[in-house]
């Protein structure tokens, strides 16, 4: 008998080795296959760029949740004002806008409160109004993308018609014109405006003009898939329209609707920074970066650290957020140019 198991006719059978016959060759268990979201994970881990970016998110976001917290260690609210810290002309004592051990980042000219309070809560506002907007205005845009590709026709002309029309709005004209008649349609000239409903003006105001691209992007990929086998195969079996559209194209769908997601975040993090700043947007005494930023143009020359400060924080956090998208589609789709 030759060297080796023997078969169940009684054949020997080798025993699989690898070119040198040191150890066996790999087995099935190492040619398991993945799935495409474990290849897109695994591509994603080996980003760097996603790492340092989801890395900076990470930090970003706890210290947005975290406000109270650390508004109760550092032993300071965004509403303080320290007023003797300030000089006769209401620019910050020291150097830098008056950054010491008490102060982080110094302190606001003219109105004295803690700089890096207001950076904390600044960020946690824009980053309430911008995942809201973005979280509602993906779950609109996907509907009427999904609806409008797979039933086509006049439903598909209608809802592509409101799509062209939304577009052809000017975005930041309308705001000016919207939101201080909405205001002024819920509060008189004395009455005194609840802090949360700017914020949520805005959201409404966001999802309102930002369905579009979402929803566009889902049509044109729901064009591709309602012909396939898979959604033939449901048709036949009597499946319902929204089965159809919930449960077997959607889950097809979620590769671009995160890179969409992720990249939409930041785009509404800039304009709600550029709405407070141009005196729309967020008002006090609710931190924000936007009017943060807005409120220190006027001491740019005497105290520029007020500016940088503001500046600084809202780029990092815009460029953490599109770093990580780019990472993201990247990994999803390796087949993208870079």
């Amino acid at each position: 008998m030759t060297d080796g198991a023997t078969g169940p006719v009684g054949l020997a059978v080798a025993t699989p080795e690898e070119p040198g016959g040191d150890r066996p060759a790999a087995t099935a268990k190492d040619f398991v296959g993945r799935s495409p979201g474990q290849l897109a994970w695994l591509r994603l881990k080996r980003d760097r760029t996603a790492w340092a970016s989801g890395i900076a998110l990470a930090v970003f976001a706890l210290t947005a949740l975290g406000a109270p917290l650390i508004e109760r260690l550092y032993g300071k609210g965004p509403l303080d004002r320290f007023t003797d810290k300030l000089d006769r002309n209401g620019n910050p004592l020291g150097y830098l806008g008056g950054i010491s051990a008490e102060h982080w980042l110094g302190v606001q000219p003219r109105l004295g409160r803690d700089v890096f309070i207001q950076i904390v809560y600044g960020m946690r506002t824009s980053l309430i109004v911008a995942l809201s907007a973005a979280l509602l205005t993906i779950v609109l845009g996907v509907v009427i993308g999904i609806v409008a590709g797979y039933l086509g026709g006049k439903v598909d002309a209608v809802l592509s018609w409101l799509t062209d029309l939304t577009l052809a709005f000017p975005f930041y004209i309308f705001c000016f014109a919207f939101v201080p008649i909405a205001v002024a349609q819920r509060y008189g000239p004395t009455d005194q405006e609840a802090s949360w409903f700017r914020p949520v003006l805005l959201i409404i105001v966001f999802v309102l003009f930002n369905w579009t691209y979402s929803a566009r992007l889902v049509r044109g990929q729901v064009l591709t898939l309602r012909e396939r086998e898979f959604v033939e195969a449901a048709r036949a079996s009597g499946a319902r329209t929204p089965h159809v559209l919930f449960k077997q194209l959607l889950p097809n769908l979620w590769a671009p609707i995160l890179v969409t997601f992720s990249l939409n975040v930041p785009a509404l993090i800039t304009a709600e920074a550029a709405l407070s700043f141009l005196g729309i947007g967020i008002l006090e005494p609710t931190p924000d970066l936007g009017r943060l930023i807005s409120d220190s143009v006027n001491y740019i020359r005497d105290d520029p650290a007020f500016t940088l400060t503001g500046g600084i924080t809202l780029f990092a956090l815009v460029l953490a957020f599109n770093l990580f998208g780019d990472s993201l589609r990247d990994a999803l789709d390796p087949k993208s140019d870079r």
